[in-house]
């Protein structure tokens, strides 16, 4: 449960007489209770704003440092951590660009887990180290890991969980621990589950970090980021950052991005359900070698997920089908629902090739050696019947499989040679 804060915007809140669960606070920012108040709350789509006379200093000057809209999103995002107001930016990437900035300079190490965003890691790898900032990735699954790569300069530990897009738990109590041990932070990337399912901060957390533009949002329609902490000390930093880059959300962005949190609750809670019962259908079908959700964990994974999830698990499951790369480009290029995008989150059930699309900047053995297989798909659980879902996975494995076997019986040179010699 939470309560909603007071801000200045161009809507007022309700004012709460006793907390509020999530379901209500994605709801009542934007409702008002005078007379004549629009029921959605405008857009303050303006790049500056007035003053009184010389010398006054209003909430809202220029829209690169703050904005009314964007405030609005930042006061419920909070909200639904019981954290101060979110900085929000224009992207994930954005968001996370300003955490490193905000929190690491030259000399300092970072451990960050090996399953997270492809993104997370061409930006450790390829901008951060030529900045001096040092990385040690490892299997965040493993705790004894963990520790062991902490170094005397660590002063961030980085996870991603469920992992992008291999859905690996990582226990975030107990990374807690060791970043305290070490005087770093921790950040968890939570873009998968969102405040809904999983509440990073109640377990040790120092930073929430979101790509917005996904399940939160939920439409594909406004890019963003946002970081969530209760430190103000870290909240006025990473928003220095955003002063000095110029990454905050665009007000129309923030306007979308609150219009899709109204739904938020329902629609992740009823794609997580249908992602569950994909996944135990993909578990049992035999031209699938392997399957990941949270739901299917075993022993102290479960543990682990059923302590830090609320009720559910997540709406995307990823699965390797048999076969090598070929197979799963004929599998996708067979899929008529579900459509081929490098994105999660929407309404629509989508699908992603990760070692093409989304971790495509990352070196394949690295990709191997987290689980990225060649044959790794990601499936994000949209609002479709599971029935047709299922319907739509099982005629594109058919299809898959056909052109297989087709494939192979056709002659080759070398086959064409052996009966030759006979």
């Amino acid at each position: 449960m939470s309560r909603i804060h007071n801000n200045a915007s161009t809507t007022q809140p309700i004012q709460p007489s006793e907390a509020f669960s999530a379901d209500s606070i994605c709801l009542a920012r934007g409702r008002s209770t005078s007379d004549g108040d629009p029921l959605v709350g405008p857009i303050a789509q303006s790049t500056t704003f007035c003053r009184s006379g010389v010398g006054t200093n209003p909430e809202h000057q220029y829209s690169r440092v703050s904005n009314p809209s964007v405030a609005a999103l930042e006061e419920l995002l909070g909200n639904l951590e019981d954290a101060l107001p979110a900085a929000c930016f224009g992207t994930g990437l954005a968001a996370e660009s300003a955490l490193f900035l905000a929190l690491l300079k030259s000399g300092d190490h970072v451990v960050c887990a090996r399953g997270v965003y492809g993104g997370t890691t061409r930006l450790l790898q390829q901008l951060l180290n030529e900045l001096g900032i040092e990385t040690t990735f490892v299997d965040a699954t493993n705790t004894d890991e963990i520790r062991a790569a902490v170094q005397s300069n660590t002063k961030l530990l980085f996870i991603e969980t469920p992992a992008n897009p291999t859905l690996g738990i990582t226990d975030i109590a107990a990374c807690s621990t060791i970043a305290k041990e070490a005087a770093a932070l921790l950040a968890v990337d939570n873009t998968f589950l969102t405040p809904i399912l999983q509440r990073p901060l109640d377990h040790g957390a120092d930073i929430s970090v979101y790509s917005t533009t996904k399940f939160i949002d939920g439409h594909s329609v406004a890019l963003g980021g946002a970081l969530v902490t209760n430190d103000q000390t870290i909240l006025d930093r990473i928003r220095f950052i955003r002063k000095c880059t110029g990454a905050i959300q665009s007000p129309f962005n923030a306007w979308l991005t609150l219009n899709g949190l109204k739904t938020l609750p329902l629609r992740i809670r009823a794609q997580s359900t249908t992602a569950t019962t994909i996944a135990n259908w993909l578990a049992e079908n035999q031209d699938i070698q392997s399957v990941f959700h949270p739901a299917l964990a075993q022993g102290q994974a479960k543990a682990i997920a059923d302590r830090q999830h609320i009720g559910l698990h997540g709406a995307v499951v990823s699965f390797e089908i048999k076969g090598d790369y070929q197979a799963a480009c004929r599998f996708v290029e067979a899929l008529n629902l579900c459509t081929l995008v490098e994105h999660v989150g929407s309404v629509e059930t989508l699908i992603t090739h990760p070692a093409s699309m989304t971790h495509a900047d990352v070196p394949r053995d690295q990709r191997q050696a987290v689980g990225i297989s060649d044959t790794l798909l990601r499936l994000s659980v949209g609002l479709e019947t599971t029935d047709e879902i299922i319907a739509d996975i099982q005629q594109a494995l058919q299809a898959a499989n056909a052109h297989t076997a087709e494939a192979s019986a056709e002659p080759t040179a070398e086959s064409c040679r052996e009966v030759a010699n006979v």
